[in-house]
């Protein structure tokens, strides 16, 4: 037999690798905080898109509600559906921009 150590004793303490296990530690804590912070901001992202969605899609019918109920009863037709639905896309993107203007919490 020899006097050579085998491969599955266990191996004695070494600074190297101690400092090693730290070094992966650390960076393992900072992958996951940069995970972490990554699904916030993505989520974020998600209900902005759907604010965003929303204000083009209530502008745009609301004010299309209320052109058409102004021309059935005042029988202006066209008139105030066009007036309305291009005042209902001008108030949508005035909440947009005003939106996109404001800082994130």
């Amino acid at each position: 037999m020899s006097d050579e150590p085998s491969a599955r004793e266990p191996i004695a303490e070494d600074a190297r690798i101690d400092a090693l296990e730290k070094r992966l530690q650390a960076a393992r804590e900072r992958e996951e905080e940069r995970n972490r912070l990554q699904v916030q901001g993505v989520d974020a992202n998600y209900r902005s898109g759907n604010r965003v969605l929303a204000d083009l899609l209530g502008g745009i019918l609301g004010g299309a509600v209320i052109g058409w109920v102004i021309d059935h009863f005042a029988g202006t037709t066209p008139w105030g559906l066009l007036v309305m639905l291009f005042l209902g896309i001008g108030v949508a993107f005035r909440n947009i921009i005003r939106m996109a203007n404001t800082r994130p919490d």
